[in-house]
C-alpha cells in the first residue's frame, strides 16, 4: 500500500503541533508501508519527500490564495497512491481534489478547526472565509476524519453536523519518550538566566489567542515572589497580540525578578533541559484539541497545569500527572472564558498550589512521564492509522 501524506509543515519547517505529529507519524508508518510526503516549502533531501512552493504567478496574492495554488501543484503527483492523507486546512484542498481526480479515499487528521478559531480573521482577513470554506467542504467529503481526542471528535461533529459520525475516528497524538526525556544542563540554564535552585513555571507555545498566554501572564502576578516565569514564546499571529504580550511581560519584569522570555526557536534538547528543571509546566489554552506540548512536558518529567478544555483532560490526569484548571467558556467559537477574572484567579491558585509543594510536583512529573510512555506511543498510533488506511481503501494489503 502507498499513502501520500500532504502537509504544510515538515522538517525543517515546523512551527506547531501538526508538524510534530506528521513527522513522527511518517517515521513510524514507513516501516509498515510506502509513504510519500508532499510538503509545502523549500526543497528537502529526504527520500520519498517532495516540496512544493507558491506558484510564480501567485507570489503577491492573498495568503489563502497562495495556499490553494500550492495545493494545485500537489494534486497531479498523488496519482498512483492508494490513500491520500491531509493535515490542516492548508493541505485539505490538495487531498480532496487528489481524491476526486484519482479516485482514491481522502483521510483528514483534524489538528484544529477553523470555526473554533474565529480570531484568525484578524490574521487572514478575507482569507479566513476561504480557509473555512475549504475545511468544511473537505471534511464533509472525506472518507474518514481522524480526531486527535474525544473532545476534538465532539468539536468536529458540532462544527460540521452534516458529517457522518461513523467517519470520525479518534486516534490520539503521540510522543517519542526517547527523544523527549529528562535532561540536565546547568550551563545552559545559567546562560538563559534560569536559576535551577528556584521554583519555575514554564510556558511553551506560539503567541496566539488559543494558547491563552495573556491569561497566564495576568495569573503570574499572583504567584509567590520566588517563582520564576520562563516563557518560550514566539511566532505571534498578529501585531496586536504581540503588543499585548509585550506589555504584560514588561509589567511583570518591573515588579518581580526571574521573568525570562525566550523568543527564538530552541532545539529540542534545550527545551528538554528547561522542562526538566521546571517545577510546573503551564498550558492555559482556551482551545486545544489535544496538546502535544503537554505530552512533551510530561515526557521530561514536568508536572502539568492545564485548562480543563478540549483534549487536555484526556492527557493530564487531575491529581495524578498534574492539575486541571476549571473554565466555563462562551459558546461562540472563541473559547473566551465567561468570567475571565475567575479563570485567571483559578489558574493562579492552582499554579501556586503546585509550585508550593515541590515534592508533590515531582511526583506528578514522574507519573506524567510514565503515562506518556505507556499511553501515547507513536507505534500504537501508526498501527491504528495503518488499519484505517486499509479499511477506507477496501484492501487487506
Amino acid at each position: 500500500m502507498r499513502v501520500d501524506i500532504v502537509t504544510k509543515e515538515y522538517p525543517p519547517e515546523i512551527y506547531g503541533g501538526a508538524g510534530v505529529h506528521v513527522t513522527e507519524l511518517v517515521r513510524s508508518l514507513r516501516s509498515r508501508m510506502e509513504v510519500q510526503v508532499r510538503a509545502f516549502g523549500a526543497e528537502r533531501d529526504e527520500p520519498d519527500t517532495t516540496s512544493y512552493g507558491v506558484p510564480a504567478g501567485l507570489q503577491s496574492a492573498n495568503g489563502a490564495v497562495q495556499t490553494l495554488g500550492t495545493d494545485l501543484e500537489i494534486v497531479g503527483d498523488v496519482a498512483g497512491a492508494d490513500v491520500v492523507h491531509s493535515h490542516t486546512w492548508y493541505a485539505n484542498f490538495a487531498g480532496m481534489l487528489a481524491g476526486m481526480l484519482h479516485g482514491i479515499p481522502h483521510v483528514i487528521t483534524a489538528h484544529s478547526l477553523e470555526p473554533l478559531r474565529p480570531w484568525k480573521a484578524e490574521q487572514l482577513g478575507g482569507g479566513y472565509a476561504v480557509s473555512s470554506h475549504i475545511e468544511k467542504t473537505a471534511y464533509e467529503n472525506a472518507a474518514a476524519v481522524v480526531a486527535v481526542s474525544d473532545g476534538m471528535r465532539r468539536d468536529i461533529l458540532r462544527s460540521y453536523p452534516n458529517l457522518d459520525p461513523a467517519k470520525v475516528r479518534v486516534i490520539y497524538n503521540g510522543i517519542d519518550v526517547e527523544a523527549w526525556q529528562p535532561r540536565e544542563d546547568a550551563a545552559l540554564l545559567e546562560r538563559l538566566g534560569i536559576d535551577p535552585a528556584r521554583p519555575s513555571v514554564v510556558f511553551v507555545g506560539r503567541i496566539t489567542r488559543q494558547k491563552g498566554l495573556p491569561y497566564f501572564l495576568r495569573a503570574a502576578e499572583r504567584l509567590p515572589a520566588d517563582v520564576q516565569l520562563i516563557l518560550c514564546a514566539g511566532a505571534p499571529d498578529t501585531p496586536e497580540i504581540m503588543a499585548e504580550v509585550q506589555g504584560l511581560v514588561r509589567d511583570l519584569q518591573e515588579t518581580r525578578e526571574g521573568v525570562v522570555w525566550i523568543e527564538e526557536f530552541l532545539p529540542r534538547q534545550d527545551l528538554c533541559t528547561i522542562l526538566t528543571a521546571a517545577t510546573a509546566f503551564v498550558c492555559p489554552s482556551v482551545y486545544e484539541p489535544l496538546g502535544i506540548v503537554n505530552l512533551e512536558a510530561m515526557a521530561c518529567g514536568a508536572a502539568v497545569v492545564g485548562t480543563a478544555t478540549g483534549g487536555i483532560p484526556e492527557v493530564v490526569v487531575d491529581g495524578v500527572t498534574g492539575r486541571l484548571v476549571p473554565i466555563e467558556q462562551v459558546q461562540d467559537g472563541t473559547g473566551t472564558p465567561v468570567d475571565p477574572e475567575r479563570f485567571v484567579a483559578d489558574l493562579a491558585a492552582v499554579l501556586t498550589e503546585v509550585v508550593s509543594d515541590p515534592e508533590r510536583a515531582a511526583a506528578y512529573g514522574a507519573a506524567g512521564r510514565e503515562r506518556a510512555a505507556s499511553e501515547f506511543s507513536w507505534e500504537a498510533i501508526a498501527d491504528a492509522t495503518a488499519d484505517l488506511y486499509r479499511e477506507v481503501a477496501g484492501s487487506g494489503r
